[in-house]
């Protein structure tokens, strides 16, 4: 695939651009192109490897339990880090109350290794799921609390942080052992999942890099990506004054679907494109907008997003079901009709001649 750099990146745009695809990796027997959790594992790995060729910059998997969808993300994202050379590879997000926090470390360290350092992990508290307590039933607590707890757990394992005294033969020792392996720099680069503006300022607090979904847990009244981008306003605001040295990352999620064939006018060709609110988790919350139509009218629309000019990283989910070369078109349409409007180029891609 052959993408054409474009010079021409709007002066409006508040933060150059990563853009990378988000997959819930869902499969089911009765239709589509995903039947099996084999086939979701397989195709994300493929697309992985489409999208750094186009020149994408990040793949992600979205992690659910007790569902018919991705849920044990370390395997699938070192495969993806030995099929790839080039593209971060993360999580958006991982629910920390069904983790083992040292465990995770491990697991994330080895990932990150074998990745040469691309490793991206968003964790969280996680979303409304299928199960009833499903966390109880791998042995945890359901507190959401608990989830900020196992993450402080983790930041300082892949820290270094000793987390058990060494044996000395006849009770334990004065040295503390730290998990194996460590991985430099993985600490920098955890993020939280936040789905209120609160949130995100504890977020920054703790020196976590933000991510933002296409669902907030509160809603004043104001567009989606406006109540976003205040969200984002806070975090940066929270950060400077927290006096962290390094500059934190922001990412936001939206779904972004450029109508360029039938079978596309067919399927997303009727969205509303509007947002939406609902009462879930116990508050009023709004749900993004999405954005299908024309490409040149996505970009428009898109490039005046509020809070995709506020992130640094742009997360597009797909339509994983339609399989590897339907979704290598849509990231290609996007790489070159939609993202340059919002100040992102491809890397890594010889320009066509």
């Amino acid at each position: 695939r052959n993408t054409c750099v474009r010079n021409d990146v709007p002066d409006s745009v508040a933060y150059p651009k990563r853009i990378g695809f988000l997959s819930f990796g869902h499969w089911h027997p009765g239709g589509g192109m995903t039947h099996t959790a084999a086939d979701a594992l397989r195709q994300t790995i493929e697309l992985a490897e489409a999208a750094e060729e186009i020149g994408i910059d990040g793949a992600f998997v979205r992690v659910h339990h007790f569902a018919r969808q991705l849920a044990s993300p370390f395997p699938l994202l070192a495969a993806i880090a030995a099929r790839t050379s080039r593209i971060e590879i993360g999580t958006g997000v991982i629910d920390m109350r069904y983790e083992n926090p040292l465990s995770m470390a491990e697991d994330a360290a080895a990932a990150d290794l074998i990745a040469g350092g691309r490793l991206q992990l968003g964790v969280s508290r996680g979303s409304p799921e299928h199960a009833w307590r499903g966390a109880e039933a791998f042995g945890y607590s359901v507190d959401p609390d608990e989830a900020r707890t196992k993450t402080a757990i983790f930041r300082a394992a892949i820290e270094g942080v000793g987390v058990v005294h060494a044996d000395g033969g006849d009770g334990p020792s004065e040295a503390i052992l730290a998990i194996q392996p460590q991985s430099p720099g993985l600490a920098d680069r955890i993020w939280w999942g936040a789905g209120s503006r609160e949130t995100a300022v504890w977020t920054a607090e703790q020196g976590m890099n933000l991510m933002s979904s296409t669902l907030l847990l509160e809603d004043t009244g104001v567009p989606f990506d406006e109540l976003q981008a205040e969200q984002i306003a806070r975090f940066r605001d929270a950060w400077a004054g927290a006096g962290h040295e390094r500059e934190p990352r922001v990412s936001v999620s939206r779904s972004v679907i450029p109508i360029t064939s039938d079978l596309d006018r067919r399927l997303f060709g009727r969205d509303a494109n509007e947002d939406q609110v609902g009462w879930l988790d116990g508050s009023f919350s709004r749900f993004g907008r999405s954005y299908t139509g024309e490409p040149d009218r996505v970009a428009e629309e898109l490039a005046r997003d509020a809070a995709v000019r506020a992130a640094d990283t742009v997360l597009l989910t797909v339509p994983n079901q339609l399989g590897v070369d339907y979704n290598a078109r849509l990231l290609e349409t996007i790489a070159r009709d939609v993202a340059p409007a919002i100040g992102w180029a491809p890397k890594g891609v010889v320009e066509a001649r």
